[in-house]
């Protein structure tokens, strides 16, 4: 039986991008994502990772970081990660950092709330990856998450992000025209926003390219082997590990 990994998204651009040999992509928001996985789960599938962006709250991270999940947590639940496959995407991606995340139901759009979250010891945070742990989990099924920052720690999201998105994970063009006829002061965060999301799906590209087949899933065969790691990564984890 053909082994394939599902990777989970919530944008269509990502789900674009996170296709490849040995994947099958989920596109979903809130509860529908979870409803979604649920169904996509069936023989052969030997992983589940979160792919996509997140939001920074380590006040060094910015746009096109990379961060591999430790573990997820969601209140007061966490999910770790599967270690190998971890250590895997790490020597992969440019830069990684191994940290933990956090999962979210909501944005944090703030300083204030990304500070908040930081407190609690995680360094991204985005509204995907609890959703794909649980239900890895509840399956049994080894669970991986690599995420782009796409908004800094100081950074406040614009209100027209808050709309910017429809119910298939595309941008909504006219949401976003109203939000800012509304309120044009929050022009200067959105044109920000707009260059961090260039910088980030740019990022999204290139590590996906790197990850090759399977994402890098020890558990799918004929994957492509890993550069050696750089040296880079052992110091950007030291970054994580100080908090």
């Amino acid at each position: 039986m053909q082994r394939q990994i599902i990777a989970v998204t919530s944008l269509a651009r990502e789900a674009l991008i996170a296709r490849g040999a040995g994947v099958s992509v989920v596109c979903g928001q809130s509860s529908r994502l979870g409803d979604a996985l649920n169904d996509a789960i069936g023989p052969g599938v030997s992983g589940i990772i979160s792919f996509g962006i997140s939001g920074g709250l380590h006040p060094e991270l910015v746009a096109g970081d990379w961060v591999v999940a430790t573990s997820v947590r969601h209140g007061d639940r966490i999910f770790t990660t599967d270690s190998k496959w971890a250590r895997e995407l790490v020597t992969r991606l440019p830069n990684a950092i191994l940290a933990d995340v956090a999962g979210s139901d909501v944005v944090v759009s703030t300083p204030a709330g990304k500070a908040r979250l930081y407190e609690t010891g995680v360094v991204a945070v985005d509204m995907e990856s609890h959703i794909a742990a649980e239900i890895a989990a509840k399956h049994g099924i080894p669970f991986a998450s690599c995420r782009v920052i796409i908004d800094s720690a100081h950074r406040t999201l614009p209100a027209a992000t808050s709309s910017a998105l429809d119910s298939k994970g595309t941008v909504d063009v006219l949401a976003v025209m109203r939000s800012v006829i509304r309120m044009p002061s929050q022009l200067p965060d959105l044109a920000r926003a707009a260059r961090d999301a260039y910088i980030a799906e740019r990022a999204l590209r290139n590590g996906r390219k790197r990850l090759g087949a399977g994402f890098g899933s020890p558990f799918v065969s004929g994957r492509e082997p890993a550069d050696r790691p750089d040296v880079a990564n052992d110091l950007r984890l030291a970054l994580a590990a100080e908090k």
